[in-house]
């Protein structure tokens, strides 16, 4: 018997090259890992700067849940509540103001284009920051206003102010330390909504616990319509942060996720590889140590021995980079739009300590497969030749990849007749299906691909011999291509799905309706009635409304200019929810919380929102309701204030939305990090491979190629096998691609054009054939490089020992 840590430390001294790209992958995979840990920790909710100084906050009762990934607004208050509230408030013994938070849309117009903040507010709100006046006076009547003092305007100035209606003219009174605009508390309560939080002002030395019971219990007693509102002090406080705020975190949150698990599925995957193809190459040794007495639980040890080795290393030093780094990730996720600019990274210990315990154990099972398979090499093992490869394929192995294939392209054609709500789900499904049927078929399909491209410069020796060596390696040529497969299938397929779906949304929306143009908001978040009005575009305005029924439960609802005030559509879906019926007369809450009863005129099927109701409804109740986008006939390139018309091609391109480039943003980061992680997998498969080079390119200086032609032999193989794998990887994404098309195409009533993002699959491809032919090459000649110097070295040290020359040496 032999024990194992002697073999561990034997086998490991004088390795150490093969495992560095495990070491690398773990340690990138750890950064990951560690980073978005923290980030995620960080990630909760804050208290709003606004409210910074403001012990307690009153605010108004929560809704029902929206659904997953949608973000709605409590309900708010309505005027005679908010007065009832103040007045119970101001009353409580400690108490010195109830401030309640009255904002509206409204932004400064400098240069022609809105600028700053998105909302105004009355001035005495400016004390629960506390915001403090630096200049002029604060604003008393209507046409005043104070704003930030970073806008550069002085007291005096007149100023424009954009709101939902259009463009209104103010006149600076004062500035402030504070972001601003702020206007007279009388304009705020006329221009204002609803109101969904008071600020509670106590006295300096006033007991706070004191203060807080006193004041819920003036809260349960002001009415029906405020007896529900929620008090909060400290921590707490973090829940009356904005909707808008919350949805931003919501898709931090996803970023950061798949971000995780992209980073531990691809450590796994690469560890998987590498001791695949690290076991693959010692067969014969694992089979003289079989022969010498080592049983297979210890040849298991040695190969679990490595990748703890590995992972420990990886893992700790990873977990460190992640705790550096996180911070600049943060500031890039702030300046992405993906956290609300309150985000800031809390440093504790339990998610780096997650992040090393992660690390390890994606060390160990990505041996997992590895240690079973050198288990059963076997003693004659040691007699055998594997300089080719082996046998690549087993019975299990064409099974998995022709069942994975079938069903990734069975998918593909029924993707075409998906519903919506599947058919993402199932274009990555048929997109992972390929990818794992042609990776594991492709010793077998990659021997005919290589031959066919080597056809075309088979005519030189060069070509010749990197095409032979391509196909008589099999493992080898498909352990390289494998990770470019990956790589540019997935660049495809997430480029081609995120680009096309934009574009069928922008032929959803033109279709049939005849438009030049597309008005999009310049510099605001939405499109005012005066630049609609300008543009002669008309759209439905959206709002929220709350079920005054069913616990004030929020609807996405629309205003239509052909409804009568007091009559509304319902989807039907919304209908069958709610228990509603043609002719029924329901109660819903505005926006400035106040309750209208409509009547339901039709259910619809196919209704574009849950509620459809009147327009002029809609802007009587929610005076800062914007209109997203409008096709209009006026001919791109105008300007308006706040908005601008451009091309339907443009706007398909998604060059305009806000979501569009949060989402283009997530799709560019997760391909940059799958690409990065393959050159890494493509680098750590040639520094693997190299031994077995070393001897081809020794055979061909032997046979007379001078070192130019190994050069190039070596680079041609390696670019040769990278193409090919770029060439799968398409036939991966193209067959899911158009299956998402013709989905689309059926949802949108129109022909869907095919937008692949050809700029970033260029690249991709481009980094692959060139991280493939320099790794190949500089790994492969190096040992040549080295034994070079040495002979010259050898050379030198006899030349000076047998100085000065003999008459034998002349």
């Amino acid at each position: 018997m032999l024990s194992t840590l002697p073999l561990l430390r034997a086998l490991l001294r004088g390795r150490w090259t093969g495992l560095v790209g495990s070491l690398v992958a773990l340690c990138l995979g750890t950064v990951i890992l560690s980073a978005t840990a923290l980030l995620l920790t960080s990630a909760g909710p804050r208290v709003p700067e606004r409210y910074a100084a403001t012990p307690l906050l009153v605010r108004s009762p929560g809704t029902a849940p929206a659904g997953e990934g949608l973000f709605a607004e409590n309900r708010p208050w309505s005027p005679e509540t908010v007065d009832s509230l103040v007045g119970a408030l101001t009353s409580v013994p400690g108490v010195t103001a109830a401030v309640p938070d009255r904002a509206f849309y409204a932004q400064v117009v400098v240069g022609g284009r809105p600028a700053g903040a998105h909302e105004a507010r009355g001035w005495s709100t400016a004390a629960l920051a506390p915001y403090r006046l630096v200049a002029g006076r604060p604003p008393v009547r209507a046409g005043e206003v104070v704003l930030g003092r970073t806008l550069g305007l002085a007291p005096g100035s007149p100023v424009m102010l954009l709101t939902a209606r259009g463009p209104a003219p103010y006149r600076v009174t004062g500035l402030t330390d504070g972001p601003g605009p702020y206007v007279s508390d009388g304009e705020a309560a006329r221009l204002g909504g609803g109101v969904r939080v008071i600020g509670v002002l106590v006295e300096p030395r006033a007991d706070l616990a004191g203060v807080r019971a006193a004041v819920g219990r003036a809260v349960r007693g002001a009415g029906p319509g405020a007896g529900a509102g929620q008090v909060l002090a400290g921590p707490d406080r973090a829940a009356a942060e904005p909707a808008a705020d919350a949805r931003t975190r919501w898709i931090g949150m996803q970023v950061l996720t798949a971000m995780a698990l992209l980073g531990g599925f691809v450590s796994v995957f690469l560890v998987a590889s590498t001791f695949a193809f690290r076991v693959n190459q010692r067969r014969r040794e694992f089979g003289l140590l079989r022969a010498a007495g080592a049983t297979p639980r210890q040849v298991r040890l040695i190969v679990y021995g490595e990748a703890l080795a590995v992972g420990a290393v990886a893992a700790t030093a990873g977990a460190l980079l992640g705790v550096a780094v996180a911070p600049a990730v943060g500031g890039v996720l702030v300046t992405a739009g993906f956290e609300p600019k309150s985000f800031g990274v809390r440093f504790t210990p339990l998610p780096v300590a997650a992040a090393v315990a992660a690390g390890i154990a994606a060390g160990l099972l990505g041996a997992l497969a590895a240690s079973g398979r050198a288990a059963r090499v076997r003693p004659l093992e040691a007699l055998r030749d594997h300089a080719a490869g082996g046998t690549p394929m087993t019975r299990v192995r064409w099974i998995a990849g022709v069942v994975s294939v079938a069903g990734g392209l069975a998918l593909a054609v029924a993707s075409g007749s998906a519903r919506e709500d599947s058919l993402v789900n199932d274009v990555l499904l048929a997109a992972m299906a390929l990818i794992a049927g042609l990776t594991l078929l492709a010793p077998v399909v990659l021997p005919p691909l290589v031959r066919a491209f080597a056809w075309s410069f088979s005519r030189p020796a060069v070509g010749m011999l990197a095409g032979r060596s391509a196909m008589t390696a099999v493992r080898r040529t498909a352990a390289t291509a494998a990770p470019v497969l990956l790589a540019v299938g997935f660049t495809v397929l997430v480029t081609g799905m995120v680009r096309t779906t934009a574009a069928a949304y922008t032929v959803e929306g033109a279709a049939g309706g005849g438009a030049a143009a597309v008005l999009v908001p310049d510099g605001a978040p939405g499109l005012s009635d005066a630049a609609l009005a300008a543009a002669a575009g008309s759209a439905p305005l959206p709002t929220t409304v709350y079920d005054s029924v069913h616990g004030g439960r929020p609807l996405a609802a629309l205003g239509d200019g052909h409804l009568a005030g007091d009559e509304m559509t319902v989807a039907e879906w919304a209908a069958r929810d709610h228990g509603w019926r043609k002719g029924d007369v329901v109660p819903l809450a505005f926006e400035d919380g106040r309750t209208v009863r409509l009547r339901i005129r039709v259910v619809l099927r196919d209704a574009p929102a849950e509620v459809v109701i009147a327009r002029d409804t809609v802007r009587a109740h929610d005076p800062s309701a914007l209109t997203p986008e409008a096709y209009v006939s006026r001919p791109a390139g105008m300007v308006f204030p706040g908005a601008k018309t451009v091309s339907v091609a443009d706007r398909a391109a998604g060059e305009q939305a806000e979501e569009d480039r949060l989402v283009w943003l997530f799709t560019l980061l997760l391909v940059g990090v799958s690409a990065g992680y393959a050159g890494l997998a493509i680098v750590n498969t040639q520094v693997m491979a190299a031994s077995a080079r070393v001897r081809d390119v020794a055979v061909l200086r032997l046979t007379g190629a001078t070192p130019r032609q190994a050069i190039a032999a070596t680079a041609a193989e390696a670019a040769l096998v990278a193409g090919t794998g770029a060439v799968l990887g398409f036939a991966v994404a193209v067959p899911s691609l158009l299956g998402m098309r013709a989905g689309l195409a059926q949802m949108a009533g129109d022909a869907v054009p095919l937008v692949i993002p050809w700029p970033a699959v260029a690249a991709v491809v481009a980094a692959c054939l060139i991280i493939a032919t320099t790794s190949s090459t500089v790994f492969t000649l190096s040992p040549f490089l080295s034994m070079r110097c040495r002979k010259t070295r050898t050379r030198e040290s006899k030349r000076s020992r047998n100085w000065p020359p003999t008459r034998a040496d002349a």
